[in-house]
């Protein structure tokens, strides 16, 4: 009942166009999400937004412990309500019968893959909502090396800042353990903030705020993304020789004998 089937998560991902790992996420290739992280939040929003109509994949407004790091991988979802008792009886029960150890928060972490980035929905909950510590940051870095996304608290903050490679987008920080929350979904959809995320999105998150990327669309604002930095550098070579204004080139859309340049200089700078 917690953890959501491969069958279940294909249903919900039907526009997948790569792999899927064991669990039934879409699995985009390694090869994307390294790219991925050379794009913007804004050049994201440009395509998810702008092009097809997904109006609601960005937040903002986070504690970020790292804003010059970037964070970008797939996301793992897990969901969490305000615990009411017979309702975790039953997450209890059933974790006992799958043989799962430890509090309900390492029960999702337990499944961490390289690559992936756990998102937990903790309703913004900050005292008492502490998902995770130094321990199970270690935990998660060892596992999945990217970081992770919680819309609720964290506690340890100085011992989390030493790790590195490690990136953190929080709602806040407290001394307090985790506490009168119960765990009802992993890899279902979720909404963090304003934004709605389904297991296998990815995960871009840098000093802006985090964008949460359908698979299907990947690909494109990958390729769009890159477009916008090889316009910027021909742009600017152009300005500098002086073949151009900057008022031909500082405009939306090229007059078709700057756009014909262009594709020529692409061809010579593959």
């Amino acid at each position: 009942m917690i953890f959501n089937s491969p069958e279940a998560i294909q249903r919900l991902t039907p526009t997948n166009p790569f792999g899927r790992g064991a669990d039934g996420r879409p699995r985009v290739p390694d090869e994307l999400l390294e790219r991925m992280k050379l794009v913007t939040n804004d050049e994201a929003w440009g395509v998810l937004e702008r092009q097809h109509g997904y109006q609601f994949q960005f937040e903002g407004n986070w504690l970020n412990l790292h804003p010059e790091r970037v964070l970008v991988g797939r996301s793992v979802t897990a969901m969490f309500v305000p615990m009411r008792p017979d309702l975790q009886q039953v997450v209890e029960a059933e974790g006992r019968a799958e043989g799962r150890a430890g509090g309900q928060n390492t029960w999702v972490i337990d499944t961490l893959v390289e690559g992936d980035v756990i998102v937990v929905d903790l309703f913004g909950k900050i005292r008492d909502g502490t998902y995770a510590g130094d321990n199970l940051s270690t935990t998660i870095r060892s596992r999945a090396r990217t970081g992770m996304v919680v819309h609720g608290g964290i506690r340890d903050l100085a011992r989390i800042d030493e790790l590195p490679d490690f990136a953190v987008f929080a709602r806040g920080v407290d001394p307090s353990a985790i506490a009168n929350v119960t765990l009802v979904g992993v890899n279902i959809p979720i909404r963090i903030g304003n934004a709605t995320v389904l297991p296998g999105d990815v995960v871009l998150g840098t000093s802006e705020g985090v964008t949460f990327i359908p698979p299907h669309l990947v690909q494109e604002v990958v390729e769009r993304s890159e477009d916008v930095r090889l316009r910027d550098v021909f742009g600017k070579q152009r300005l500098a020789e002086g073949t151009y204004t900057s008022g031909q080139i500082d405009v939306s859309t090229w007059a078709a004998e700057i756009e014909q340049d262009f594709l020529r200089w692409r061809e010579a700078h593959p």
